[in-house]
């Protein structure tokens, strides 16, 4: 799996820590990161879907 570096606000950073760990929601910072650019795309996708930006898939 590629690794990349992205610079994040520190307010940002904090708000993720509380969802991360044995009492969070997710495993460790990749993981939490991962899911929310998943979630993203995935919202991308039905707004360009709404708008008739979608390609359609012919497979």
């Amino acid at each position: 799996m590629p690794k990349i570096s992205v610079e994040i606000p520190s307010e940002l950073l904090e708000d993720l820590d509380e969802h991360v760990g044995d009492d969070g929601k997710f495993v460790n910072r990749s993981d939490a990161i991962r899911a929310s650019v998943r979630k993203t795309l995935d919202l991308l996708d039905e707004i360009d879907a709404r708008h008739g930006r979608l390609e359609e898939d012919d497979g």
